[in-house]
């Protein structure tokens, strides 16, 4: 394993940060969400990173949205949402 540094991004007080990791593997995602204490500069933030090239890539930032707001597209789901799962069989 191997800590990563990120400095020199002085957008403003940043009150906390949710690293989401995968359920089953814990293995992070991909993403954060970052909750900063002035939605100014929370819009600051959002208005210079938004596109910025890291590595061979370019970062998407934008205001989370409330779960659900994304909309579903796809099939029936008679359980209330979420994938379905399988039940994992036990290790012994």
């Amino acid at each position: 394993m191997k800590e990563v540094f990120v400095g020199n991004l002085n957008f403003g007080a940043v009150e906390r940060i949710d690293l989401v990791r995968d359920r089953d593997a814990g293995q992070p995602r991909g993403f954060a969400f970052v909750e900063m204490t002035e939605s100014a500069e929370a819009d600051r933030a959002i208005s210079e990173l938004n596109g910025a090239i890291a590595g061979s890539r370019a970062i998407n930032v934008n205001e989370a949205r409330p779960k659900g707001a994304a909309g579903r597209s796809g099939g029936f789901r008679p359980q209330g949402g979420g994938p379905l799962r399988r039940r994992r069989e036990p290790g012994w």
